[in-house]
């Protein structure tokens, strides 16, 4: 699933900000992939807040090729050792993100 945007609101970006409107006009439309889990999509985030884009993109894929979906409900009721197949960063991100699974556990 990609970002949906059109003319409309690249025209309104544009009318804004005429520097932004110069790299809209360089750069084109971008499909921008996003990812309609809001756990997976918070998780993905922080991965790329503490890490280079390329790492990210890395730790991601191999995050994704584990058993099952990165959401809330994986997170919780893991194992520690399937946690632990992940390393100390990614065990880190699982500790840091525990207050958000129990949150979108009650809201989501």
């Amino acid at each position: 699933m990609y970002f949906q945007y059109g003319r409309a609101e690249t025209d309104c970006l544009k009318q804004r900000d005429a520097a932004l409107g110069a790299v809209i006009d360089s750069i084109g439309h971008i499909a921008r992939q996003v990812d309609t889990d809001l756990f997976s999509a918070v998780v993905h985030h922080i991965i790329g807040q503490q890490i280079s884009t390329k790492a990210q993109a890395t730790v991601w894929a191999w995050m994704q090729a584990g058993p099952g979906a990165i959401n809330a409900e994986r997170a919780r009721s893991a194992r520690r050792a399937e946690k632990l197949k992940y390393n100390i960063f990614i065990q880190s991100i699982i500790r840091y993100n525990s207050d958000l699974t129990v949150l979108v556990g009650k809201n989501g």
